[in-house]
């Protein structure tokens, strides 16, 4: 076989591994945001999309005005540049066009900001602290509050067994709200900057020592919303799983009566002493 059949054929059999390469992979790549699972999530989402076609529109004119103006007013063409230093109509045009877009783009930002800033109204308020790396929850209307630690089996984490779907992502005690409900969430720290981040529910914010930060969100179906500390709170800042579980009314009222009763029974069991 000649040198450039040689050559041929790795080139051929390169491009069939690539094109099978990105066939499997193109179902796990995507680097957009997610729709979520609330109202405010789909309003964050839909205003991500927005600023995103509005800056494409902008990248689209200003590239394709400066490659027209390259290739055609080029040096080999003998084009002289025109001369128009300080002109008036020019810089009003450069001050006043992008005031403009930017007011187009903070109008919308600016009311989708302030409704995510609105926990007036909430019917029910979880505390969440960050500890290193645990989550505390405190269900200030019911008088109920626990622990929630990554349940990922060691043996996962040191590669001794296969990886779970949920690797990393799940937990001994998931947080349990009501569908349909207002949900204040208030996230302080006892240690160091910790961050509760769910994606789905575009709730993102920081768990500081000493302060007390303000949240809410409504979901309207039953599911299972997973999330992480998003902020690098130490060596096991990647264990600090979120996992947040919607069910029906009827059915977080009968979970709310089971905990409280399990934590009644751990109390009686330790003579009355808080465990």
């Amino acid at each position: 076989m000649t040198t450039s059949r040689i050559a041929q054929a790795g080139a051929i059999a390169t491009g069939g591994a690539l094109l099978a390469w990105s066939a499997v992979a193109h179902a796990d790549f995507a680097l957009n945001m997610t729709p979520g699972a609330t109202a405010i999530s789909h309003e964050v989402y839909g205003l991500h999309m927005l600023i995103f076609w509005i800056c494409v529109v902008i990248g689209v004119v200003v590239f394709g005005v400066m490659f027209w103006s390259i290739y055609h007013h080029r040096k080999s063409r003998g084009v002289v540049p025109a001369q128009f230093h300080e002109s008036t109509l020019i810089e009003i045009l450069w001050t006043v066009v992008p005031m403009l877009i930017l007011i187009i783009m903070a109008v919308p930002a600016t009311k989708t900001l302030i409704r995510m800033a609105d926990a007036r109204d909430a019917e029910l308020t979880i505390k969440v602290t960050g500890y290193q790396w645990r989550w505390h929850y405190q269900y200030l209307n019911e008088n109920l509050g626990f622990f929630s630690t990554l349940s990922t089996p060691q043996a996962q984490i040191h590669n001794d067994a296969a990886k779970g779907e949920h690797y990393l992502l799940e937990v001994d005690q998931r947080l349990v709200v009501p569908v349909g409900k207002k949900i204040r969430v208030l996230t302080t720290a006892s240690d160091v900057i910790h961050s509760w981040w769910v994606p789905a529910l575009a709730l993102k914010k920081d768990a500081i020592p000493g302060f007390i930060n303000e949240s809410w969100t409504l979901i309207d179906k039953p599911g299972i919303y997973r999330g992480q500390c998003a902020e690098l709170c130490g060596k096991d800042h990647g264990f600090m799983p979120i996992v947040v579980e919607a069910v029906p009314e009827a059915e977080f009222q009968q979970w709310v009566a089971t905990m409280k009763a399990s934590k009644l029974n751990t109390l009686t069991a330790s003579g009355g002493k808080t465990l």
